[in-house]
């Protein structure tokens, strides 16, 4: 059976790894400095984006993109604030704090950061003056944690507080192309774009071999983030080889006019949602709501055994009743036939 681990498993998808291949014995500069391949493939985000002035920047992954971005707008004495799920307070071993900045989590337990939450954080962080960590930035992610893709009024709600109070925004797009691709989505990219301060499009969970592309708005980052980059070991020497997958990715196929990095994660979304129908039909429940390539479900132990086993499903919770939240992840190379080989196995299971 094929894995349902998450959407990073395989290699990369075909007319990504051809245009690797392609340009294999090309000699380019390095650290994506001047390239073509890196300019070409900048030249399609700033399009895709509506932003002919943005900075465009390539990161080796998630963590180092979330690191770079996130403190590249802090000071010594400032902090984050985000979801206390959100990934650069869980699943990135302290690199925020390793930094010397302050992750300030909410109470909000939805993966969606809330201005209600936000305001009481911001609140108590400004109550005593210069003893406490000063709120400069908020992160959120699309999709969320839990799967859960953002809304045009529920993103403006938290943009709108964020700026209301002097805040920045950043936006990490680890799985932005399974949120924008999403039958739940009413948000563009470059409305996204013409609201935050920074984001990022990501790459390793969408079809690449590794790699994210920085969307740059904010004159600080600008500034900072050449030399962060360097100092926090994010820069590749062979930076061409971000741009060519990028560059890839960016261009629209010939004959369906779509670029490939909407296909993919189109194509993984399909899969996903297929596969939470055909669960729900058969009895399991959900946990949460989750329109995206991610899908949880709340399970017995001796059910979530016998789906990690076969299907390398990871569990994410233990509840208080002793039953398990279990996460399934459609990728580009995700197809229908494995979908329903998994779904079998879950009817004998039901």
């Amino acid at each position: 059976m094929r894995m349902f681990r998450n959407d990073y498993s395989e290699g990369a998808a075909p007319q990504i790894l051809k245009a690797l291949i392609d340009t294999n014995e090309e000699q380019c500069v390095g650290y994506t400095e001047g390239d073509p391949h890196c300019e070409h493939a900048r030249e399609l985000i700033r399009e895709a984006c509506q932003q002919p002035d943005a900075m465009v920047e390539f990161c080796l992954g998630g963590t180092s993109a979330n690191v770079i971005g996130v403190t590249g707008m802090l000071r010594d004495w400032e902090g984050v604030i985000c979801t206390k799920d959100g990934h650069i307070n869980v699943h990135e071993t302290g690199a925020i704090a390793a930094t010397g900045r302050t992750v300030l989590p909410t109470q909000d337990t939805d993966g969606f950061l809330s201005p209600e939450e936000a305001e009481k954080v911001f609140r108590f962080q400004t109550s005593t003056g210069r003893h406490m960590t000063l709120p400069k930035v908020v992160y959120i992610t699309d999709t969320t944690e839990i799967g859960g893709v953002w809304t045009r009024d529920r993103f403006d709600a938290i943009v709108d507080w964020a700026h209301g109070h002097g805040l920045k925004v950043f936006l990490d797009g680890a799985r932005l192309a399974s949120a924008l691709t999403s039958p739940a989505n009413d948000l563009t990219l470059p409305y996204i774009a013409s609201r935050v301060e920074a984001f990022y499009l990501g790459g390793t969970k969408n079809g690449m071999l590794f790699g994210e592309a920085m969307v740059i708005m904010d004159d600080e980052l600008r500034e900072s983030f050449p030399f962060l980059q360097k100092e926090r070991g994010g820069l590749m020497a062979k930076g061409r080889l971000l741009g060519v997958q990028f560059e890839a990715a960016f261009t629209p196929d010939a004959q369906t006019g779509e670029a490939p990095y909407w296909t993919l994660a189109r194509g993984a979304n399909d899969c996903a949602l297929a596969l939470r129908d055909g669960l729900v039909a058969l009895g399991f429940e959900p946990y949460g709501c989750s329109d995206s390539n991610q899908q949880f479900f709340t399970v017995t132990p001796e059910q979530q055994e016998a789906f990690e086993s076969a299907s390398g499903c990871e569990t994410f919770y233990a509840l208080d009743d002793g039953r398990k939240v279990i996460r399934f992840v459609c990728s580009w190379a995700t197809g229908r036939a494995d979908v329903d080989e998994l779904l079998a196995l879950a009817k004998t299971l039901s």
